[in-house]
C-alpha cells in the first residue's frame, strides 16, 4: 500500500514538472526563465551538498567551478578564439562550435580537476581555515578571468565573451522555438526540460553516492575525521574525491548557464553567489537531498517574485526606497525567520535520536527500551537498578 502511494506521488510530481513550463509560458517567458535559473541553482546546490553536506568541508569558493564551466563552454562555442588568435582563425575561420556531447564531459572533467587541485593543499584544514582558503580560491579565479585579456586575450576581461552558441544536438536547436503543428514551444521551455533532466540525473547520482560505501566514508569523516582514519578510511582520497565530485556538477551547471545566457562575464561569479549557494544548502537542510532542492528553489525564485512586492512599495514611498535594497531586505528577513524557527533547515534529515527510538533503543542511555506493556525488559531483574553490580550470581 505504501509503495503504491509513493508511485502515485512520483507520477503526479513528474506530470506537474512536465506541465509547469507550458502553464508558465502562457503567462510570459519571464516566469519560465525564472524556473530555468532555479534549476541551475538546484544543480549547483546539489554539487555543493556533496562537499558541505556529505563530507562536512565548508567551501566558500564553489562559484569558481561554476565560472570554469561557463568560460569553457564560451571558448568552445563562440568565435572569440578565432577573433583573438590569427593562427586559430586560419584553422577555424568561423570559430569553434562544439557539440554538447563534447562540452559537458569537458566541463565536468576540467572542473573536477580544479576541484582536486583545490582539495590537495587543504587536506589538513577544517572549519574556518578551510573556508578562508576556498574563499581565496574563488576570488583568485574571478580575478584571473577579469584580467586574462592582456597580453593574451583569453577571457576578454571585464567585457566578457559574447555570441555564445545555444545548445544544439540531434538537429534540435534550443535557441529557437520548436513548432509542433500550430503550437509553439519557446526556447526557454526547451532549456527547462534539458535542465530538469540534468537535475534528475544529479539527484540520482547523489542518492546513490549517499548510500554507497563512499557516501558512508564521507559521513564518517564529517562526524569525526580521526575516528574515520582509525577505522581504515583513506581520508585523503575521500576528501579529494568529494571536492572533485562536487566541482564537476558546478562545471556542468556553468556550461549550461553560458549556453542559456549567451554571454558570460566575471561579474556573474562574485563571492555573493558562493554565499548564496551555501545558504541554499543550509537553509533547505544540509545533507538532505529534498531539503537542498527546496532551499535552492526558494532562494533562487524568491528574489524574482519579490520584484512584484518591492516595486509597489517603492512607488508608495515616492521612490525614496530602492527596490533592489527592499528585495535584499525581504530575503534577509525571511532567512533570519527560517533559521530561528527551523534551525536545522526547512526539510532536515531525520534526527539520529529519533531513528534510534523507533528501533527500540533509548537515545540517552543506549540501552534497549522496554516493549509496550512490559515494565522491565526480559533480561533485567526487577529492582536490579538498586542492587550493586557483581560478576558473581
Amino acid at each position: 500500500m505504501k509503495n503504491s502511494k509513493n508511485i502515485a506521488f512520483f507520477l503526479l510530481a513528474a506530470v506537474a514538472l512536465l506541465v509547469l513550463p507550458l502553464m508558465l509560458q502562457s503567462q510570459g517567458n519571464a516566469w519560465v526563465r525564472i524556473a530555468d535559473i532555479a534549476l541551475l541553482y538546484v544543480l549547483l546546490a546539489l554539487g555543493l551538498n556533496i562537499v558541505v553536506g556529505y563530507a562536512g568541508l565548508l567551501d566558500l569558493g564553489y562559484v569558481a567551478f561554476f565560472a570554469i564551466g561557463a568560460y569553457l563552454y564560451a571558448l568552445l562555442s563562440s568565435p572569440h578564439l578565432s577573433e583573438a588568435f590569427p593562427a586559430f582563425k586560419a584553422m577555424f575561420p568561423n570559430g569553434l562550435h562544439s557539440s554538447l556531447l563534447l562540452v559537458i564531459p569537458a566541463a565536468l572533467g576540467l572542473a573536477a580537476l580544479f576541484g582536486a587541485l583545490l582539495g590537495a593543499p587543504t587536506l589538513k584544514l577544517r572549519g574556518d581555515y578551510l573556508a578562508i582558503v576556498t574563499l581565496g580560491f574563488g576570488e583568485i579565479i574571478r580575478v584571473f578571468l577579469n584580467n586574462l585579456d592582456y597580453p593574451i586575450n583569453i577571457t576578454n576581461g571585464p567585457k566578457g565573451i559574447t555570441a555564445i552558441d545555444p545548445i544544439h544536438f540531434w538537429g534540435l536547436n534550443l535557441g529557437k522555438a520548436l513548432k509542433i503543428g500550430d503550437y509553439s514551444i519557446s526556447s526557454v521551455t526547451l532549456y527547462y526540460y534539458l535542465f530538469l533532466a540534468l537535475v534528475l540525473c544529479t539527484i540520482l547520482i547523489s542518492h546513490r553516492l549517499q548510500i554507497s560505501r563512499i557516501g558512508r566514508a564521507w559521513m564518517a569523516i564529517r562526524e569525526d575525521e580521526i575516528a574515520a582514519k582509525a577505522m581504515g578510511i583513506n581520508t585523503r582520497n575521500m576528501k579529494l574525491l568529494a571536492f572533485a565530485m562536487g566541482a564537476s556538477f558546478g562545471g556542468v551547471s556553468g556550461s549550461m548557464f553560458a549556453a542559456f545566457q549567451g554571454f558570460v562575464s566575471p561579474e556573474s561569479f562574485a563571492l555573493s553567489e558562493s554565499v548564496m549557494i551555501v545558504a541554499m544548502v543550509v537553509l533547505g537542510g544540509i545533507g538532505h537531498l529534498p531539503g537542498v532542492v527546496l532551499g535552492a528553489v526558494l532562494l533562487s525564485a524568491l528574489p524574482e517574485v519579490l520584484r512584484y512586492v518591492a516595486g509597489p512599495l517603492q512607488s508608495i514611498t515616492g521612490g525614496r526606497l530602492d527596490a533592489s535594497i527592499l528585495r535584499q531586505l525581504f530575503i534577509a528577513l525571511a532567512m533570519i525567520i527560517v533559521m530561528l524557527v527551523r534551525p536545522r533547515g526547512l526539510w532536515p534529515s531525520p534526527e539520529h535520536g529519533k531513528s534510534l527510538a523507533r528501533k527500540g533503543v533509548a537515545p540517552a542511555s543506549g540501552m534497549p527500551a522496554a516493549a509496550p506493556g512490559v515494565e522491565v525488559p526480559s533480561d533485567e531483574l526487577p529492582g536490579a537498578a538498586s542492587r550493586p553490580m557483581s560478576i558473581n550470581p
